[in-house]
């Protein structure tokens, strides 16, 4: 019994203290790649869905070879051109933006993201009052997990849950 007391008062504490937002996933020095749909009609969000997909492929090669950041950015303001002819495929009513470019606060995978101006590749359809898509453009962090196709084989694991089960 004592056992049980000990590790659910230590399991307690690490999810008390446990703050989350202090954990950094995104590098300070990256690029978000954002797509705001028109709407959240069906036809806005299958439009977004669309150009995403058609999309990631161009931007994987844009940033490939980019060793830096300083490169990317490059890049991308070399490539706007070939983005632009990528979205005239779906719309002729959009704004495509690279700079500075707010970001409401988010939460995903457990980890939260503050609202803020961050570096990023911005495309909005129409008025952009839909959801939107977004991702880490550069390090190539979205690029890799969009581009695969085995989502539903990944298995998430839980620590505390393991040693429950080993343990007791």
């Amino acid at each position: 019994m004592k056992k049980v007391i000990i590790f659910l008062f230590i399991v307690m504490s690490f999810v008390l203290f446990n703050n989350k937002e202090e954990r950094v996933a995104i590098p300070k020095e990256s690029i978000r790649f954002r797509i705001v749909a028109n709407t959240n009609s069906f036809e806005d969000q299958k439009q977004k869905w669309d150009i995403n997909k058609e999309i990631i492929p161009s931007l994987i090669t844009i940033t490939n070879n980019a060793t830096s950041i300083e490169e990317a950015r490059k890049s991308i303001n070399q490539n706007l051109p070939s983005i632009k002819n990528v979205v005239n495929n779906y719309s002729n009513n959009y704004l495509i933006n690279y700079g500075y470019n707010y970001f409401p606060k988010k939460e995903y995978r457990g980890i939260k993201y503050n609202a803020g101006n961050y570096e990023s590749l911005v495309i909005t359809l129409g008025d952009g009052l839909g959801d939107n898509w977004w991702c880490v453009l550069f390090p190539p962090l979205c690029l890799m997990e969009a581009t695969s196709t085995d989502y539903d084989n990944i298995t998430y694991k839980s620590y505390i849950k393991e040693i429950i089960n080993n343990h007791f």
